[in-house]
C-alpha cells in the first residue's frame, strides 16, 4: 500500500477527487528512482514525495481548498522525465530547468484532471498553483509554498546537507526562508530536526 496522508475535508465529488489522486500516484509510480520512508521501506521517489506533501498540507491546513490539495499531490509529477542534466549546469540553466518543469507538471496535471472529470475552472486553478503564479499575492499559492518548504526541511534537508559544503547548505536555507510566511517559519522551527540540522539552520538564520 502507498503511504496515506492525513484526513482532509471531503470535496464536493469524493470519487472524482480520489480518482485524481490515484491518477497522480499512478503516474509517479513509474519513477525509476527509489526513496525510503522512515521505516526503511522503499518507494518510487515521487510517490513518497507526493504522499509527504499531502500529509503535510493536511497537518498544517486541514481545511485547504480542493485545488490546493490536488496541487500538493501533483507538485512534482513525473519530475524525473526532465532531468537537470538536460540544461546548462549554471544558474540560468537551473532556472530554465525549473521553469520547464513547472509548465510540464501543470500540463500533465491538467490532462489527468480532465480525464477524471474536472472542469476548466479547477484545472486552471491547479495549474496556477503548481506553477506558483502570484506567489506573494495569492494566499493559496503561499500556503502551497509553505508546505513545499516544510517538506524539504523535514525530509530532504539533511540528506542535501550531507552532499554539499556547509556554505551552500546555509545559502539554501537563507533562500528558502524568505519564501515562507511567519506561520511557516514557526512550523519549521517545530520540526524534529537532528542536532546537526538544527545547527545549520541556526547558522543560516543568525
Amino acid at each position: 500500500m502507498r503511504p496515506r496522508p492525513m484526513a482532509a475535508p471531503l470535496p464536493p465529488d469524493p470519487a472524482r477527487f480520489a480518482a485524481a489522486l490515484a491518477a497522480f500516484d499512478a503516474a509517479n509510480a513509474e519513477d525509476p528512482n527509489p526513496d525510503a520512508d522512515a521505516t526503511g521501506r522503499a518507494w518510487p521517489k515521487e510517490v513518497l514525495y507526493a504522499a509527504r506533501m499531502s500529509a503535510c498540507l493536511a497537518r498544517v491546513a486541514p481545511d485547504a481548498p480542493e485545488a490546493v490539495q490536488l496541487a500538493a499531490r501533483c507538485q512534482h509529477i513525473r519530475r524525473w522525465a526532465i532531468p537537470r542534466t538536460d540544461f546548462p549546469l549554471d544558474r540560468p540553466g537551473y532556472h530554465q530547468w525549473r521553469n520547464t518543469l513547472k509548465k510540464y507538471h501543470a500540463e500533465l496535471a491538467g490532462q489527468l484532471l480532465a480525464q477524471v472529470g474536472y472542469g476548466p475552472e479547477t484545472i486552471t486553478r491547479v495549474q496556477q498553483l503548481v506553477q506558483k503564479l502570484r506567489l506573494k499575492d495569492d494566499p493559496d499559492v503561499q500556503l502551497l509554498e509553505d508546505v513545499i518548504c516544510l517538506v524539504f526541511l523535514e525530509y530532504y534537508f539533511l540528506p542535501f546537507a550531507a552532499q554539499h559544503p556547509e556554505e551552500k547548505v546555509i545559502d539554501i536555507v537563507q533562500k528558502t526562508w524568505p519564501k515562507m510566511t511567519a506561520r511557516g517559519h514557526a512550523l519549521a522551527l517545530q520540526l524534529p530536526f537532528t542536532p546537526e540540522a538544527l545547527a545549520l539552520v541556526g547558522k543560516a538564520l543568525a
